[in-house]
C-alpha cells in the first residue's frame, strides 16, 4: 500500500471548541477535521492528524499546520464522475469538499503533498502567537469580543515592553508552565513585544521554538500586572529566575490568544530538524535554532520535546 503524507494549513475560531485534541463527547478541531476526512474519503479507519501545536479550549488559530498519512488509493474518492484527476486537482477538490462538510468556525484552506521528512510538529522551527488586549474605557469593541480581551485598567505601553524584554532568551520557564512529569520546561523565547494598533488594541507578539503547557497565557498574565502598575516592571523577570510557580501570576483568558504562524526550515532540512527537536535539552545545550545537533535519545517519558501547548 502506498501512503501519502498531506500537509493541511488551517484556521479556526476556538470559541465553541473544547480545544484541538480529540475528546470523547466533546467538539474539538481535531475531531471535526478527522471525521470530515473519513466521511469524504470513505476511510475504513479514522484519519489521525498530527498538529504543530495543540491549542486549549477557546484559543484561536489562523496559521495552524497539521499532517495526515493516507492511502494513496483513498484520494481516488475525489475523482467522482470526471475520470482520474491529477494530484493537484484531487487536493483542490478535497479543500472544497472539506469546506462543504465542516462547520463555519474551522477551515482547511490549503492541502498539499508534504515534502520528504516533513512532520508538522517536530519539523517546526518556531511558533508565533498574537495576544490581543483592549484597555478602552467601557469595554472592548463588541464585534471583536471573541478575539480581544478587555482589561479593566489602563495599560502602560512602555512598562509592558520593559517587562517583556526581561523574559527574552533561553531559560527554564518553570515559573510559567504547568509542570508535567518528566517534561522539560526549558524553552527559547525568541520574541516578546507589544504594539498598539490604530484602534487602541494592544497586541503582544510571542515567538519561541516551542511552548510548554499554559506558558504563553501565564507570560501575558504577568506582563499585564506590570503594565497596569500592580507590579513593578522587574517582577516578571524575578518570577522567571525563581523557576517555581508564583501564585501572583494569573493565566490570561484563552480567547485573546491566536496561533498566527508556524515556521519550517528548507525542505532538505526537515528530517534533520525533526530529529533534533526530540533531543533532551538542558540549560547548557545550544538553542534549538542553532544548526541541529543529532541526538536520537528519546524523551524520558516518551514524548518529543517539540510538543507545544498554549
Amino acid at each position: 500500500m502506498i501512503v501519502v503524507r498531506l500537509r493541511l494549513d488551517l484556521a479556526y475560531d476556538g470559541t465553541d471548541f473544547s480545544g484541538w485534541a480529540r475528546q470523547p463527547g466533546r467538539r474539538t478541531v481535531q475531531g471535526e477535521i478527522e471525521e470530515a476526512l473519513g466521511r469524504i474519503l470513505r476511510l475504513g479507519e479514522p484519519a489521525l492528524l498530527t498538529v504543530a501545536g495543540r491549542t486549549d479550549a477557546g484559543v484561536h488559530a489562523r496559521g495552524q499546520v497539521a499532517h495526515v498519512d493516507l492511502p494513496d488509493a483513498a484520494l481516488a474518492e475525489l475523482d467522482g464522475n470526471r475520470g482520474p484527476l491529477c494530484v493537484d486537482e484531487r487536493l483542490s477538490a478535497l479543500v472544497r469538499r472539506l469546506g462543504g462538510v465542516m462547520g463555519p468556525d474551522a477551515r482547511v484552506y490549503r492541502v498539499s503533498v508534504a515534502p520528504e521528512g516533513f512532520d508538522a510538529r517536530f519539523s517546526a522551527m518556531f511558533r508565533r502567537y498574537a495576544y490581543r488586549v483592549s484597555d478602552a474605557v467601557g469595554g472592548v469593541d463588541p464585534l471583536r469580543r471573541r478575539e480581544v480581551v478587555w482589561h479593566n485598567r489602563p495599560l502602560d505601553f512602555d512598562a509592558l515592553n520593559a517587562a517583556a524584554a526581561r523574559l527574552i532568551g533561553e531559560h527554564d520557564f518553570a515559573a510559567f508552565c504547568k509542570k508535567r512529569e518528566g517534561a522539560t520546561t526549558i524553552r527559547e523565547l525568541q520574541r516578546l513585544d507589544w504594539a498598539r494598533e490604530p484602534d487602541g488594541v494592544l497586541v503582544a507578539t510571542v515567538v519561541a521554538d516551542a511552548f510548554c503547557h499554559s506558558m504563553v497565557r501565564a507570560l501575558i498574565g504577568s506582563l499585564l500586572a506590570a503594565g497596569d502598575g500592580r507590579r513593578p516592571v522587574e517582577w516578571p523577570g524575578e518570577v522567571l529566575t525563581r523557576a517555581v510557580r508564583d501564585s501572583g501570576v494569573h493565566v490570561a483568558p484563552a480567547h485573546g490568544l491566536c496561533l498566527e504562524e508556524v515556521g519550517y526550515p528548507a525542505d532538505e532540512e526537515l528530517a534533520a530538524r525533526a530529529l533534533a527537536t526530540r533531543r533532551v535539552r538542558t540549560v547548557t545545550d545550544p538553542p534549538v535554532m542553532d544548526p541541529p545537533v543529532m541526538d536520537p535519545r528519546p524523551h524520558p517519558d516518551g514524548r518529543p520535546l517539540g510538543e507545544s501547548f498554549f
